[in-house]
């Protein structure tokens, strides 16, 4: 494998990974403005752990969400997945770094080198692709309550947080396949084959008199 494609793919898988630590506390997943007293409260913000107020004078408010069983699904689910797109990143940074060929663990093994630089390619498609889900479905859920004209309650719009989260998935997607694509591509110039070229006739008779002269050389010492 290309040491170069190794250290960019380390690094989009790294930074990938920040982001994620980044956005899972970023208070701001969604937030709105709220119609009403200006002087008493003027924005609403939230995340997935709590919910956040903020009035005119810039005094911030902010409140746990009392149960999680009274969560809706989706921010369960976030939660969930959030969680496990950090778990993946660190296996998939740790994997990467242990199998990269300017490190000594392992030795001079790059075969098993490459094979671990390959699952830490796999964990970070993990890891993106349980941001992307669950940026995704939060966002998906926060767009049919602002168009839905039947919904009474506030009404919320995208925060910075869920760019993020979009934005480490697609590093953490980009690594994941640079990695694997260069191991593929690795393998397979490795088991090319190379085509059968049956030996000559006159390099069998030659070998078949060389044979035969030898057992006649053979046989007259025998007798001495």
């Amino acid at each position: 494998m290309n040491p170069i494609v190794e250290a960019v793919a380390c690094f989009l898988g790294f930074l990938g990974w920040i982001m994620v630590g980044v956005a899972l506390p970023n208070r701001y997943w969604r937030e709105s403005t709220v119609d009403g007293n200006i002087i008493t409260t003027s924005a609403v913000y939230e995340n997935l752990w709590m919910s956040c107020s903020t009035d005119a004078t810039g005094v911030h408010n902010c409140r746990d969400f009392p149960s999680l069983l009274e969560l809706n699904g989706y921010i369960q689910a976030a939660r969930a997945l959030m969680i496990a797109s950090i778990v993946f990143g660190t296996f998939g940074l740790v994997g990467t770094l242990v199998g990269m060929q300017c490190t000594k663990v392992c030795g001079e093994n790059y075969v098993l080198k490459g094979r671990i630089v390959a699952i830490g390619g796999v964990f970070f498609l993990l890891q993106g692709l349980c941001t992307m889900i669950a940026v995704s479905w939060y966002a998906a859920n926060i767009t049919q309550q602002f168009f839905d004209q039947l919904y009474a309650g506030t009404k919320y719009e995208l925060g910075q947080a869920l760019y993020i989260g979009w934005s480490s998935a697609v590093l953490a997607l980009c690594g994941g396949s640079c990695l694997l694509c260069a191991c593929k591509l690795n393998s397979s110039s490795e088991k090319m084959s190379y085509p059968y070229q049956p030996a000559s006739r006159r390099h069998v008779l030659s070998t078949v008199a060389t044979s035969q002269s030898a057992q006649i050389n053979y046989g007259r010492n025998a007798y001495v």
